[in-house]
């Protein structure tokens, strides 16, 4: 059990995302005066799977890769949750964002628990055949526990369209027929939902501008910086753009950009699109990416990986909101600070819901096999980040916590409260 302080600040979780994601679990868990044995069961996966994945590579060698899938919970219907192709997987990091998929679910109400699952590579040095050989043999690895009823994977961290292609036919194959309900984030032409692709940048809008409203402000006096252009920092970047934000910084891993008067992000997309990074861009100035993530704005938007905003740096945070695109990116430690410089967070399991929302209307989708069109998906993916962020915000309120705990103790009591009506622990 992960120890606490009296401020409530954890001990030790700094570069652990488990036992951050359990340090916070607690603490909600504690202000919801959880049942102890409602509280063993939700601190606890149900299940974890270890498979090592022999790969024949293409000069002739054998390679094994490691792989996991951990799946949470599955008490309010089928785990949910991303693959991850990375050399930086691990089973801590897998548990926790399994964890955070239920917890994720829960806030937006969705019928999904959660799953996390990745393997340990580097695909930036795999060729095509490589990744789709690895992929295919982790998917048959895992054909016993994943299924439309079971556990659906997404794509997350270095995977994409064509990984979750490849996943949905090799479990196809096995059962003798094609099952688009296997996985999300497909390809359009066989049963991908219109909107997901942009899903998790536009929840992530959603989120920020709800944040504005809530404080009085405007997209266009608001200075934005996001860490991260992948697929989520990308999106969020140019929605917001459209919406009227001026993006005054992009932080990537290797560096990134800056531009006191707002960027052309769009002009940026394209330049991405076309030379595969950011770097080179012509309007924008070189900038040290830790110096973007201090540097004066009204919003940050930490759309990478985990434990960026740390108890090193939350104290140098001149943003007055966070809106969290990755999961886990800001540390426990760094919580207590920026709630005592009030900083309105709105935290990841809120904010980036977008893509597993939006990754259920898949789901709904390929069961009935009718599809929506993207004006539909975007307004009902509207309607339930609106919804929800206001849930956790009065939370937050009634219970005088901050909207990261808020968020948790919401979820953990939905959870908590089907698990006692179905007698799962009894």
């Amino acid at each position: 059990m992960t120890t606490l302080t009296t401020d409530h600040s954890p001990l030790g979780v700094e570069d652990n995302p488990w036992a951050a994601q359990a340090a916070r679990f607690e603490y909600a868990a504690t202000k919801l005066n959880l049942d102890k044995g409602l509280w063993k069961i939700l601190s606890h996966p149900i299940r974890e799977v270890t498979v090592y994945i022999p790969v024949q590579m293409d000069n002739g060698t054998i390679e094994v890769f490691t792989g996991y899938r951990v799946q949470h919970s599955i008490a309010r219907g089928p785990a949910k949750g991303g693959i991850r192709f990375s050399p930086e997987v691990n089973i801590d990091e897998v548990r926790a964002l399994a964890a955070w998929m239920t917890w994720k679910c829960a806030v937006v109400n969705i019928p999904f628990g959660g799953a996390k699952g990745g393997i340990i590579c580097d695909p930036k040095k795999m060729s095509m055949g490589e990744l789709e050989r690895m992929t295919r043999r982790f998917t048959a690895e895992l054909i016993e526990i994943i299924g439309p009823e079971k556990d659906v994977p997404a794509p997350d961290v270095n995977t994409n369209e064509q990984v979750m292609a490849w996943m949905m036919d090799t479990y196809s194959m096995h059962m003798r027929q094609t099952v688009t309900a296997v996985v999300t984030g497909k390809p359009i032409n066989i049963g991908g939902s219109r909107g997901r692709r942009e899903a998790t940048g536009r929840g992530v809008m959603i989120s920020a501008n709800q944040a504005l409203l809530k404080l009085g402000m405007k997209p266009e006096s608001t200075r934005v910086v996001i860490q991260g252009f992948g697929n989520v920092g990308s999106f969020a970047a140019l929605l917001m753009h459209q919406q009227g934000y001026k993006v005054v910084g992009i932080a990537e891993w290797d560096g990134g950009l800056h531009n006191a008067n707002g960027i052309d992000i769009p002009a940026l997309f394209e330049w991405k699109k076309g030379n595969g990074t950011i770097h080179g861009f012509p309007e924008a100035e070189r900038a040290i990416s830790e110096e973007l993530l201090i540097s004066p704005c009204e919003m940050l938007v930490p759309a990478a990986t985990e434990s960026v905003i740390t108890a090193a740096n939350a104290d140098k945070i001149r943003a007055k909101v966070i809106v969290e695109g990755a999961n886990g990116p800001t540390t426990p430690g760094a919580d207590d600070i920026l709630n005592d410089n009030k900083v309105f967070v709105v935290p990841d399991i809120l904010a980036n819901a977008g893509g597993v929302t939006t990754s259920y209307f898949e789901w709904v989708q390929d069961r009935q096999g009718y599809f929506w069109k993207e004006a539909f998906v975007n307004s009902e993916l509207e309607h339930i980040m609106v919804e929800s962020f206001n849930e956790v915000v009065r939370y937050a309120e009634t219970h005088k916590v901050n909207n990261r705990i808020a968020a948790y103790m919401l979820a953990i009591d939905r959870v908590a409260y089907t698990i006692r009506q179905r007698g799962l622990y009894a």
